[in-house]
């Protein structure tokens, strides 16, 4: 009955090849050439999927030379056939100007009970192995995970999200039009809060919101570096590039005016403005900036606080071009320009845009 099978698969007769397979199933389930045509019928009626899963199962299976040779032709095809597919549904989706210019896709953490089946999603989708696919998805914070086209992001974000696996996307441009003002004080906290701050071409000048349109408070640590003169093991002087202090900055989101408020402990004028502790004069810069989040934090109870800056940056800071040609909106006095200023802006920018309503 096999020959018979074989024979309707030459002639495309693929009603009587069904016929027929139901029942050798039936007679013979363990068979590995009835196995091999039932991936076959599946593959001709576009049941890819558990066409793919027998033949895999046949190459791990059987010992029979013509079937392994024929199972892996099998996977050959329908891996063709996808590719093409996606690339077809790629150029759709870059087709329209926007969507082709450049974007980055962002991978949201999961907890390790659900990995294990995300990371097989996620390798097929990716076209990865299984055990790299769990390497790249994270538990603990976001990680950059790929720039490209904002449509071909699209693209795989879209089938990323239908597989449960949370990830997000943007296009740089998004994030270069947020406005930063450089706080230098508040100068009224009630009713509502008024800074003085510089815009971007540093002019200075006063800004008045109410607390309630803050959305974000974002956190983060940024390295201070310093050119040292060390003894290396060789008893030989050396420079060396270590990280001497860091700088403490917090960003407010206002989104409904599309700007942020930037705020850092070396910038912020604690002898100016409102009154955040009556021993500003005689305090360290770490007590003033302390006292000073607390007293901001009284203001926003409700406001979620970003504080994963590091893990973030971490994942970014070898998108040199990327980051080189990012304005930071950091203006700290370096000797040399580090990726650690664009990465917080960055990684600010991020939840600015992730926190917008969808329109």
């Amino acid at each position: 009955m096999i020959e018979q099978v074989a024979i309707a698969f030459e002639h495309k007769d693929y009603q009587t090849a069904a016929k027929l397979l139901k029942q050798l199933l039936k007679e013979s389930p363990e068979n590995p050439w009835v196995q091999f045509y039932q991936g076959r019928l599946y593959e001709v009626s576009q049941k890819r999927r558990e066409a793919e899963n027998i033949y895999r199962q046949l190459l791990r299976s059987t010992q029979n030379n013509k079937i392994v040779t024929l199972a892996r032709q099998g996977l050959q095809r329908i891996q063709e056939i996808e590719q093409e597919e996606r690339q077809r549904a790629i150029a759709q989706a870059t087709a329209e100007p926007c969507n082709t210019e450049q974007g980055i896709l962002i991978l949201e953490p999961l907890s390790n009970e659900l990995k294990a089946q995300a990371a097989a999603k996620f390798a097929e989708i990716m076209q990865l192995d299984p055990y790299s696919a769990r390497l790249v998805l994270p538990s603990r914070s976001w990680k950059f995970y790929r720039i490209g086209r904002v449509g071909e992001l699209q693209f795989y974000g879209t089938q990323l999200q239908q597989a449960d696996i949370p990830c997000f996307w943007t296009a740089i441009s998004a994030i270069e039009q947020i406005q930063v003002f450089q706080v230098k004080n508040f100068s009224a906290s009630q009713p509502k809060a008024t800074v003085i701050c510089s815009n971007q071409t540093n002019q200075v000048g006063s800004l008045t919101f109410d607390w309630s349109e803050v959305s974000a408070q974002v956190m983060g640590l940024l390295p201070i570096f310093e050119e040292v003169v060390d003894i290396d093991a060789r008893r030989k002087l050396e420079r060396k590039t270590q990280t001497q202090d860091y700088i403490q900055f917090c960003d407010l989101h206002l989104p409904n005016r599309r700007c942020i408020l930037r705020l850092h402990d070396h910038g912020y004028e604690f002898q100016q403005g409102v009154e955040i502790s009556p021993t500003a004069n005689q305090n360290t810069i770490r007590i003033n900036w302390n006292n000073l989040l607390n007293w901001i934090n009284l203001h926003l109870p409700q406001v979620n606080i970003w504080a994963d800056f590091t893990h973030f940056a971490e994942t970014v800071l070898e998108q040199k071009e990327m980051l080189e040609n990012l304005q930071s909106h950091v203006h700290l006095y370096r000797r040399e320009k580090t990726n650690w200023d664009p990465a917080f802006h960055l990684y600010s920018g991020l939840i600015f845009i992730r926190g917008m309503p969808k329109t």
